[in-house]
């Protein structure tokens, strides 16, 4: 009879379990998504569509400036992520007028009756379906709607690289 190790079976299953979020998009630990039971799947809804000569992904990252978007490629993944502050109807704020949008420079003393500004943040790994020239990639933000474009390697290069002994 063979022993079976519990330690070895919940290994495995976090292992799997890890590879169904990273299909997902890699996610599922971002807040506030509004899918049930799917926390920050939607946070970044993409497009990748796929070309004879480039992947291409757009995202929809509306409220961003493109100061505040981060697009990185890491072996065969983009990552993309935002960041920034966000303010909600603050009422009721005593003191100097620029004081009470955040500004603490005036004389004034300011107390906050109510305060809702918060950080946003979002961020979405894609998996790439094909290998691609890092160097040719190019990405532009218009509209709330980031456009990466992914060249894909030429077959001669997916072929390899032939090397001389001596």
């Amino acid at each position: 009879m063979t022993r079976r190790d519990p330690f070895t079976e919940i290994e495995d299953l976090l292992e799997r379990m890890g590879q169904e979020f990273e299909e997902l998009g890699g996610t599922l630990d971002a807040p506030d998504s509004g899918v049930p039971g799917f926390p920050g799947a939607r946070d970044v809804a993409v497009d990748v569509i796929e070309d004879d000569e480039a992947i291409t992904v757009i995202a929809d990252l509306p409220g961003f400036d493109a100061d505040e978007i981060e697009v990185e490629l890491r072996d065969d993944a983009l990552s993309i992520a935002a960041t920034r502050e966000e303010t909600r109807d603050a009422e009721a704020t005593v003191g100097d007028s620029d004081a009470a949008e955040g500004d603490a420079a005036g004389d004034g003393e300011v107390r906050y009756h109510r305060r809702e500004r918060s950080r946003r943040a979002v961020s979405r790994r894609i998996p790439i379906p094909e290998p691609v020239e890092r160097d040719g990639t190019t990405a532009s933000y218009d509209d709330g709607v980031l456009t990466v474009t992914l060249p894909k390697r030429s077959p001669s290069d997916a072929a390899g690289h032939s090397i001389d002994v001596n």
